[in-house]
């Protein structure tokens, strides 16, 4: 059997209990925002209110993640991302308590979305830095695409069921979110691996770092760069409950449907990166991929049919998925084990502005444009970025291979 088989990456004991963690934590995290999201507009009807949630994520996020990055390097990452599940647990129990006891307001979810932001500042960079540790480098292409396919399955199955719990009572929903917590609490706890800590000193060049070398690795830049303005631009998740509610006429489960449907797209694509990946041209196939997703969004902002919505959605899940396979793939075999963190967190930086960022940038102009406007500006924007970065960063277009030949 060759040793970068997947039976071989399931005979990894520590990352199968990492990668189970993770599913139960990630599903949990799908759930609790699609919970969020229509509880928010259930009491606001407000597109600035739902970007807002994405605002107060980001800016904890953006303040904390590069120091996050630091203690990552140096603290036992287990036990980092035991924490962050932890927390959101208790996230979760607040919810179920104002649910109940009748006190759930907008300033509420406000402050939640701050909690959930300063979590993710430790858990993303985490969850990046650690599965390298867990897998020989030979198995690394395919821990990281079977990582993502147990993402995407998670985000599949965490809006769509959200979305039927929600619709029994918004309680349910929240008390599934707090079980699934423990568990990818318990599961981290129990991932062991050869731990060997940064002695750097926390200052603030050992805390830039991370972002010294991805500036000096042109491909890592540019790939960085076009997930966080690709993303930026052409997200429409902060939108679809107004999508679900005003323009599809469907309720929580509809919404539930539409968070799922780009992982469904993103979890056949890691499917098939797990059992062939991208040998040739990488560079040139994100790109590409990045210009699907900007079309992709385009189709689905034009779309007043469920069905439609639901197939583009899962298109841009699987050209999205090609670019963070590809994005996770470079930056991982290019950073050494001491800096992961950091790099990490820098790439964890650039995930949120695209994403929490992204969804603020989507309340305000669909405020301003109506959401369907708000979508097909972006998704055209999306494609001309891809085409700038042909030209823009030359390095990662022309990136034959994942292992550079330098």
């Amino acid at each position: 059997m060759a040793p970068d088989s997947l039976a071989g990456l399931l005979k990894q004991q520590a990352f199968v209990r990492f990668w189970l963690a993770r599913l139960s934590g990630i599903l949990a995290n799908q759930m609790l925002m699609v919970a969020v999201a229509w509880h928010m507009y259930d009491l606001t009807r407000s597109a600035w209110s739902l970007g807002l949630v994405g605002l107060f994520q980001f800016v904890p996020a953006l303040l904390m993640t590069l120091p996050a990055g630091h203690w990552v390097d140096r603290w036992h990452k287990g036990r980092i991302y035991a924490a962050c599940m932890g927390v959101q647990a208790v996230v979760a129990v607040l919810m179920i308590a104002a649910s109940l006891g009748d006190f759930a307001s907008a300033p509420l979810i406000y402050a939640v979305s701050i909690v959930l932001g300063a979590v993710r500042a430790f858990q993303m960079p985490t969850q990046q830095a650690l599965t390298p540790q867990l897998v020989p480098a030979a198995l690394l292409p395919r821990a990281i695409a079977m990582s993502s396919m147990g993402v995407q399955t998670a985000v599949i199955g965490g809006p769509a069921l959200g979305g039927l719990l929600y619709a029994h009572h918004v309680t349910t929903v929240y008390a599934v979110c707090m079980v699934l917590l423990l568990v990818a609490m318990v599961l981290a706890l129990w991932v062991k691996y050869n731990h060997c800590p940064s002695h750097n000193a926390a200052d603030l060049r050992s805390v830039l770092a991370g972002a010294e070398f991805v500036w000096h690795h042109k491909p890592l830049l540019g790939a960085i760069t076009l997930d966080l303005v690709a993303v930026l631009l052409g997200g429409a998740t902060a939108l679809l409950p107004i999508f679900a509610r005003d323009i599809l006429d469907t309720g929580p489960e509809g919404l539930g449907l539409l968070r799922a449907a780009p992982a469904v797209g993103a979890l056949i694509m890691s499917t098939l990166l797990t059992r062939w990946p991208l040998q040739r041209r990488v560079g040139h196939s994100m790109l590409a991929a990045v210009a699907v997703f900007g079309l992709a969004n385009v189709v689905f902002g034009l779309s007043t049919q469920l069905w439609v919505s639901l197939v583009a959605l899962a298109v841009t899940g699987a050209a999205d998925s090609i670019s963070v396979v590809t994005r996770l793939t470079l930056m991982q075999l290019e950073t050494p084990d001491d800096m992961r963190g950091r790099v990490s967190a820098v790439n964890s930086i650039f995930i949120g502005a695209s994403n929490q960022l992204g969804e603020f940038e989507s309340g305000a102009t669909a405020a301003l444009w109506g959401p369907v406007g708000s979508v097909v500006v972006g998704g055209v924007a999306t494609v001309f970025v891809a085409v700038a970065w042909l030209r823009w960063f030359p390095d990662l277009a022309q990136r034959d291979r994942m292992v550079s030949s330098h």
